[in-house]
């Protein structure tokens, strides 16, 4: 992690609420600490699965949300069009540039397809040298078990270096992942 402070946390996760309702409960809290802590919370823009309840815990809390959404997402994701914090964009490919460039660090939580997407993108771009923010994996009740192993096996295989492996961190909980952002919550 760089010397700077953490004043805006990029989370990726996902626009479903998931099988068990310890993901739900990770977003909210997740949400809620980041608001406390004075973290603005930057996230996909959209008010459903447990991308919304992490974004509504934190404005419930009093925190910045700041949504980041396709135009071509926004009514199906649920992105509040009123919010003064709501950038709509025209591509993912932007929505990404846009959340990396208002984060200072990312935090990853149980999600599908685009959430893996997300994931990967950003720490391709630190592998890359892109940047050299935080990158911290939360495996909500062993979410992410299966991850480790795909990591793992890449290595082993030679497509992953060792010090790629170190790109980021996987924590068992949220308060792991604060801890590793030096967040007091």
């Amino acid at each position: 992690m760089s010397e700077t402070t953490i004043g805006a946390v990029c989370v990726f996760c996902g626009a479903r609420d998931g099988a068990r309702p310890e993901y739900l409960a990770a977003a909210e809290q997740l949400g809620a600490a980041l608001a406390g802590a004075g973290v603005d919370l930057v996230f996909g823009g959209g008010g459903i699965g447990i991308m919304g309840a992490a974004s509504r815990a934190a404005r419930e809390g009093g925190g910045r949300v700041v949504g980041v959404i396709p135009q071509s997402l926004l009514e199906r994701e649920g992105g509040h069009r009123g919010d003064p914090d709501m950038h709509v964009v025209e591509t993912m490919h932007e929505r990404k540039a846009l959340m990396h460039q208002l984060s200072d660090a990312f935090v990853v939580l149980p999600g599908g397809l685009g959430t893996y997407e997300e994931f990967f993108e950003i720490l391709t771009w630190r592998q890359l040298g892109f940047h050299d923010k935080p990158i911290v994996v939360v495996d909500t009740e062993g979410y992410y078990g299966p991850l480790r192993e795909i990591v793992s096996h890449g290595a082993a295989e030679g497509f992953i270096g060792p010090r790629d492996e170190e790109l980021f961190t996987i924590v068992r909980s949220v308060e792991e992942a604060l801890a590793v952002l030096g967040i007091d919550a």
